[in-house]
């Protein structure tokens, strides 16, 4: 069974910087596509970042392009998400996601039902 586990949420001062791990198991990033969602109160879950496991091209939402930043590592089979310059509006809960098959369109899969598996959340709060 594919489980994803959440870990590196916290409350930060605008400006500050949070690194968002987890970590995957019953799975290799080999297989899956990867995802960072987010979802504020009264908000749908958007998607924050995505990277192929098919050629490993990434997207990044307009709000948080060149703040954020997503990782793996294959060894361990963990994934990250850095965020850089932290906003208020950044404030959200955080969910890592894995797909259960690979993409091969030129569109990313950035919708919350192109993903099977999804970790638990975690709380990112950012202060002004």
């Amino acid at each position: 069974e594919v489980q994803l586990v959440e870990s590196g949420g916290g409350l930060v001062q605008a400006g500050g910087s949070l690194r968002l791990s987890c970590a995957v198991s019953g799975a290799s990033f080999d297989d899956h596509d990867i995802a960072w969602f987010r979802q504020a109160p009264g908000k749908e879950r958007e998607a924050v970042s995505y990277m192929s496991a098919t050629d490993g091209r990434t997207y990044y939402s307009d709000s948080v392009k060149g703040r954020f930043t997503i990782s793996t590592d294959s060894a361990k089979n963990n994934m990250f998400l850095q965020m850089n310059s932290l906003k208020p509006d950044d404030t959200a809960i955080y969910y890592c996601a894995a797909s259960e098959i690979m993409y091969y369109s030129d569109d990313f899969p950035l919708n919350v039902h192109d993903y099977d598996y999804w970790g638990q959340g975690t709380q990112v709060t950012v202060s002004s």
